[in-house]
């Protein structure tokens, strides 16, 4: 999803979360990502910086939870853990008993996959993208729901005074976009509509900072991004939206656990979800103090990110049949291009426990 650093800074973070794990399995993974998919999504967006913050102990109603320490993962453009974990639902929630709740900050959502892998998170949220990853690579983990985010907040940009009219005239030119990103699938699918092979274009893989910089220098041709980004650059620059993902993608986000999280602390699970159940609810039907809330921490005005914000979908959904079959899609066409070295099946990932959507 969302950052600011260069791709030398995020590799120096990157090294930096190697280090402090030290472990096959994430030195593996890590790989993959590198290869792979540098940054993501949905839901990854990433924040200025990855820290992890104090611990806050709090307490859980269940006795099931109690004694229990729930490590969550988080970035700062994910709005609803960002916001969960500001306003202290969670810890309010957990008011009962001697349960804790711990806090780690992550720029992307590679990297917060990483640590649910070396077992330091229990939950987090990212994009699409990021757990297909993860999955190839052997991660232990699991989808417990969905957020639908929105195909309106992706699209394809030209500047607003080129020549470009349609996605069929990207053949032959170059293309910014984040490599295994949510806007990678998008751009994938447009090109397939068009009629367009994705290795007739020109592909110029960039963090979406750098991505703005050279899609501003008109150094590429057009640029497949998301919101909040698509918003800042639509505003700043006029850029056209070619298409947004619209009948091509379904650009939802993911929450995930660790599976030894889900096996032996459902009770937990389920306080975590219905917390975030409340700020997701929240969020929808508030998005101008949404964006007021995230401007600060993300360093893009209030009013560019009410437009992110009013085009977006939040929820917190079980993972249905078509939902599961729209995943296999997004793991499939990776596959394909050769993002991820094997085939994977996502259903074999799904808890099937329930959502309180009430």
């Amino acid at each position: 999803m969302l950052n600011k650093f260069s791709p030398t800074q995020l590799l120096g973070m990157d090294f930096a979360f190697l280090q402090r794990f030290q472990q096959q399995r994430i030195r593996t993974f890590s790989l993959l990502f590198a290869v792979g998919f540098s940054l993501t999504l949905a839901v990854s967006a990433c924040s200025p910086s990855a820290s992890n913050n104090d611990t806050q102990v709090t307490t859980s109603p269940s006795p099931a939870a109690s004694g229990t320490t729930v490590h969550i993962g988080y970035q700062k453009a994910s709005t609803v853990l960002y916001a969960l974990k500001t306003r202290g639902e969670l810890e309010k929630a957990f008011a009962a008993s001697g349960s804790s709740v711990t806090w780690s900050e992550f720029p992307a959502g590679p990297p917060l996959l990483e640590a649910l892998n070396a077992g330091s998170i229990d939950f987090g949220y990212t994009g699409e993208s990021p757990p297909i990853f993860a999955q190839a690579g052997g991660v232990p983990l699991v989808y417990v729901a969905y957020d639908p985010w929105s195909p309106k907040a992706e699209a394809i940009l030209v500047p607003k005074d080129s020549p470009i009219k349609s996605v069929a005239e990207l053949k032959g030119k170059k293309i910014a976009f984040a490599k295994g990103s949510n806007a990678n699938y998008l751009l994938v699918k447009a090109l397939e509509k068009a009629g367009v092979q994705y290795s007739d274009i020109q592909r110029v893989t960039l963090t979406p900072a750098d991505a703005r910089a050279v899609f501003e220098r008109k150094n590429v041709d057009a640029w497949a991004i998301w919101d909040p980004y698509l918003a800042a650059a639509e505003a700043a620059t006029g850029a056209r939206a070619l298409a947004d993902a619209t009948g091509l993608a379904p650009n939802r986000g993911y929450y995930l656990a660790a599976k030894s999280f889900v096996d032996a602390k459902p009770d937990a699970l389920k306080i975590v979800l219905d917390q975030v159940k409340e700020v997701s609810n929240w969020a929808k039907n508030n998005p101008g103090e949404v964006a007021k809330f995230l401007s600060p921490a993300l360093g893009i005005d209030a009013s560019v990110l009410e437009i992110a914000e009013k085009r977006r979908e939040y929820d917190v959904l079980p993972l249905t049949d078509e939902v599961i079959t729209k995943q296999q899609e997004v793991a499939d066409t990776f596959y394909k291009i050769k993002l991820i070295p094997k085939e994977i099946k996502v259903k074999e990932i799904v808890w099937r426990g329930k959502v309180n959507n009430s």
